[in-house]
């Protein structure tokens, strides 16, 4: 028999989506949001020359500035205010999870509750202020010798203010939408980003394919039902999850002995989500940008190097692989602490059946999430490699694959809950008052 929210859940629909006020105003509000960022990639920075700086992107567009600038939705290419979008941000997120693990006192400040959460964000938003000074320093620097129209320090002045005011109005944006929308703020501008790429992408392939160069109109179709299909196996494998079974004992309420109690611990199936694809992209993205920028006065293995670390070559995907698995479970292994779970476990009176409180449960969870994360991690190497091989074996155009459709997915199911959640609140508040109502009129 289906459960309550089972029912409702299966009647959700427009009727109850144009009662629900107050999540068409949250709705709207994080619209208004993206259309605002979206208009503000196309505001240029002060003193670029924008012909130069076309040519300098198209000779590097391979390497990271083409991935950093699929992210950015074109700003970067564009160089526009928003030009380091919100990545200095996640970078301090990241960095900051990194340090809690690490350091004892930023550890306990976690475990503080509230308090202790607002004192790590406001540390996170110190870090991005350095992360973005630091970031667009180094691209006003880089930008001085050919693409300033006028060198020097005011420029470089002007560059580091307008990029780091960008990405902190970025981050005050997202935390809006956070509060105010619907949906994760940070993700959803990220989302936009990849999304505003799309129609270039897609237009670009299907001229290709009327060049006679993708092998006629069967190719797009046949490309078209792979990313369906890609798109359905990435949100079976996001929504698949391990359900370790938990068993509270009987406990002594009063006079009366209240029943043990089971619940379910979920383990997902892929603990890091896209931070492994991330982080080894941009390692191994690294040395063709720096090749791309040498030119022709770099050293001979620099370039023996960056011909072996080209997209489709057998070192690239290796070491690709070797990454994402690396970082895999290297961030599961900080997301997840086995042995904080199980003394957490062991303090409220739960027990995994079969298995001793304390060591041996961590021991236990910690065996089955190692098995999880392999599959985890073979999974995300499979979708981030096929972009990679249609790419350089195909030269297919069609970027809108590995981890950008990882993003795409996880922020759009991770939306879609959180909207069917508000509905299911809503519907939940007018029973409630309906009861009341009835309640009221049988007392009459």
């Amino acid at each position: 028999m289906a459960s309550a929210a089972e029912q409702l859940a299966a009647n959700l629909n427009f009727s109850s989506f144009s009662k629900a006020k107050e999540l068409q105003k949250r709705i709207m509000f994080a619209l208004v949001a993206l259309v605002i960022y979206r208009l503000g990639t196309y505001i240029p920075l002060p003193g670029i020359d924008p012909v130069a700086l076309d040519q300098m992107f198209n000779q590097n567009q391979g390497g990271i500035l083409g991935m950093l600038d699929l992210f950015a939705g074109g700003a970067l290419q564009r160089m526009s205010i928003f030009a380091l979008n919100i990545m200095p941000y996640i970078s301090a997120s990241i960095i900051m999870q990194l340090m809690t693990s690490i350091s004892p006192a930023l550890g306990e400040m976690k475990k503080e509750g509230q308090s202790g959460r607002r004192k790590i964000n406001q540390y996170t938003r110190y870090g991005t202020v350095l992360l973005t000074a630091v970031q667009a320093y180094a691209i006003a620097v880089g930008l001085e010798e050919n693409i300033a129209i006028d060198p020097g320090i005011f420029f470089r002045a002007t560059t580091v203010i307008t990029l780091v005011g960008g990405t902190m109005f970025l981050m005050w944006l997202g935390e809006q939408i956070t509060s105010r929308g619907i949906g994760n703020g940070i993700s959803l501008i990220i989302f936009a980003g990849i999304v505003a790429q799309l129609p270039r992408a897609m237009a670009s392939t299907l001229d290709m394919s009327s060049r006679g160069l993708l092998g006629g109109p069967l190719v797009i179709v046949g490309l078209m039902v792979m990313v369906v299909v890609v798109i359905a196996f990435i949100v079976f494998m996001e929504r698949s999850q391990r359900r370790v079974l938990i068993q509270y004992p009987k406990r002594q309420q009063a006079n009366q002995v209240a029943k043990g109690e089971q619940s379910h611990m979920p383990l997902k199936l892929n603990t890091a989500g896209v931070i492994p694809p991330i982080f080894a992209s941009s390692l191994l993205l690294m040395p063709l940008t720096v090749a791309g920028f040498l030119a022709e006065g770099g050293p001979e293995w620099m370039t023996t190097v960056t011909a072996q670390l080209g997209r489709g070559q057998p070192l690239y995907m290796a070491l690709y692989v070797l990454l994402i698995v690396f970082f895999c479970f290297f961030y599961t292994a900080i997301v997840f602490n086995p042995e904080e779970t199980a003394d957490n476990l062991k303090k409220y009176g739960g027990f995994i059946p079969g298995i001793r409180p304390g060591k041996n449960t961590a021991t236990y969870l910690d065996y089955v999430l190692t098995r999880l994360t392999v599959v985890g991690s073979a999974y995300l190497c499979a979708v981030c490699l096929l972009p990679e091989i249609l790419i350089s074996k195909y030269s297919i155009p069609f970027y809108f694959g590995g981890t950008s459709l990882l993003i795409v997915v996880n922020v759009t199911m991770d939306t879609v809950g959180q909207i069917h959640s508000h509905l299911m609140a809503h519907q939940y508040e007018g029973l409630l008052k309906k009861s009341k109502l009835r309640g009221k009129g049988r007392r009459r």
